[in-house]
């Protein structure tokens, strides 16, 4: 499985193992994610409600910062993720309040 064509060793091969199952993992939990952002930017779009929340995204960043440092996580690199998906998920609900009815 090496990329410069030596073999790996046991150890590395097991490391990278479980770093491709956690990336497997992030990307269904985003995709479940994504989906409820979906039905709730729908709702936003039939009852009339702004795409945006700024209370609701800053209160979030405050709430999943303190959790990233509760987990000995970097919480500049957790907010800088955050308000990216923060921004797909209004690029979405604007989207979605676009369409016609």
């Amino acid at each position: 499985m090496g990329y410069t064509g030596m073999s790996e060793d046991a150890v590395l091969a097991g490391y990278r193992q479980s770093i491709d199952n956690i990336d497997a993992a992030m990307i269904h939990i985003l995709a479940e994610r994504f989906r409820i952002t979906q039905a709730v930017g729908a709702y936003k779009a039939q009852n009339k409600l702004p795409a945006s929340d700024p209370g609701r995204e800053e209160r979030q960043i405050t709430r999943l910062r303190k959790l990233a440092e509760d987990a000995k996580l970097d919480p500049e690199f957790s907010e800088k993720f955050l308000r990216f998906v923060i921004e797909e998920v209004i690029r979405h609900h604007q989207k979605a309040a676009a369409k016609p009815d």
